[in-house]
């Protein structure tokens, strides 16, 4: 994280980065941690908070629907923590709408923690969305807690895709065969959202100005 001369006090916007397991959210992030200042702050995936912690894990609906409700709830507690840093960007990785994403069996996940999908789509000020690669060859497996296969994969991201549908500021970046290509569209999406003030502080990626 880079520093930063700028020190007014800013207005947070709230950017979710989402996309299928295996999309390159992770080496985005370590870019973005890299390549902005620190008045953009990362927040750790909820999920792998709740998984790592050995929270109990299964293909019954019971239990999928309790580690949503759970990853919803970090989820919205690590979004409330780094709204009281006073940070000009939050960037999330995932949001609450990827719980219903992962919901399974009856009910949804906005009337199991009290909510609505428009009050959930109304947090974030911007979505970036990577797809997953549909191909073996691109899908990368080495993060321990994922499970999913390519098809289950590229099934989850089409519901991502589903359930953010609706937001009026939502960016799709497709999957390429050149990863690069995808990182330098997220942080090029990424750089419109930080203020002018800090936006010069943005080290160079690929794009020619800065």
């Amino acid at each position: 994280m880079r520093r930063c001369s700028c020190r007014r006090a800013h207005a947070r916007r709230r950017v979710v980065l989402t996309g299928g397991p295996g999309a390159g959210k992770t080496a985005i992030l370590e870019l973005i941690r890299l390549f902005f200042c620190e008045h953009v702050a990362t927040l750790p995936e909820a999920a792998g908070i709740v998984f790592g912690g050995r929270f109990p894990r299964s293909d019954r609906d019971a239990l999928r629907q309790a580690a949503q409700r759970a990853i919803y709830h970090v989820q919205r507690e690590l979004e409330s923590a780094a709204d009281a840093d006073g940070a000009a960007v939050v960037l999330c990785d995932r949001g609450t709408i990827d719980c219903a994403a992962y919901w399974s069996g009856d009910g949804d996940l906005y009337a199991a923690v009290g909510t609505t999908r428009a009050a959930e789509l109304a947090r974030y000020d911007a979505v970036i969305h990577l797809r997953t690669p549909t191909s073996s060859a691109g899908y990368n497996h080495e993060n321990p807690l994922r499970i999913e296969s390519v098809e289950q994969a590229a099934a989850i991201d089409r519901r991502i895709a589903a359930e953010w549908a609706d937001h009026p500021r939502r960016f799709v970046i497709d999957a390429t065969d050149d990863f690069l290509q995808k990182a330098e569209r997220a942080l090029a999406i990424l750089r419109e959202q930080v203020p002018d003030c800090c936006r010069g502080h943005v080290r160079r990626f690929f794009w020619d100005e800065v």
